[in-house]
């Protein structure tokens, strides 16, 4: 799973990390921060793995302000 991520990101600094105790998510960190979880589902035969990533707003840059609308010179005429 480390490899394939690395290898979809396009980066080395992702790591599968085992849980430090039983029962507890195996972690996905980027650069030694822990970003999300992996998860192993095994059903009908089948093994398929879910990531969640969890993403702190606080962590995000601020929003850009959208940019004015721009008066067309059509609704500038004088009536």
């Amino acid at each position: 799973m480390q490899a394939y991520l690395r290898r979809l990101l396009g980066t080395e600094r992702i790591s599968i990390v085992a849980p430090k105790q039983a029962g507890m998510s195996v972690e996905v960190e980027a650069g030694g921060e822990v970003i999300g979880t992996l998860h192993r589902d095994a059903e009908d035969g089948e093994v398929s793995y879910a990531v969640h990533l969890t993403i702190l707003e606080e962590d995000l840059p601020p929003a850009a302000q959208p940019a004015p609308a721009l008066i067309s010179a059509t609704s500038k005429r004088k009536r």
